[in-house]
């Protein structure tokens, strides 16, 4: 089966610092836009963006922290598998134009078969977001060992 791009919706407290964050920092073009939502282009992926008021204006949004290798993994959060080159190329990005990560990049399972980069952060609104990359994603990204 091939694989097809996915939709995903989060909410943010605030239109414009979303547009700052996705579309300026981070880079990701911007498609249709609202006064109440912004359409943008996440690694060829339809990520959207909608104001939720509820939110407020220096408001954030909840998740909890599952400990994985000693790390607090926030959950939910999102992101895209991208090749080791394009993650390295992306991490490298974002240490220029971030103000922190919650998870520094690093390589875990670093010379074994699950060799995997992985890097963890939040948008203003606090949507957790994770970026990774497989040495070998064929057979990695669903394997069950």
């Amino acid at each position: 089966m091939a694989l097809t791009p996915f939709h995903l919706a989060v909410p943010v407290r605030d239109i414009e610092e979303a547009r700052e964050f996705y579309g300026k920092k981070l880079g990701f073009p911007e498609g249709r836009s609202t006064d109440q939502w912004i359409d943008f282009n996440f690694f060829g992926h339809q990520f959207v963006v909608h104001l939720n008021p509820a939110i407020g204006k220096t408001g954030s949004v909840n998740s909890i922290a599952n400990h994985v290798d000693g790390h607090g993994v926030p959950v939910p959060h999102f992101g895209v598998v991208l090749t080791f080159d394009d993650w390295e190329r992306f991490a490298d990005r974002l240490k220029q134009v971030l103000d922190g990560f919650l998870i520094e990049p690093y390589i875990r399972f670093k010379g074994k078969p699950g060799e995997q980069g992985t890097l963890f952060f939040q948008d203003p609104s606090g949507n957790a977001l994770e970026f990774k990359a497989f040495r070998d994603i064929e057979k990695q990204l669903f394997a069950t060992e």
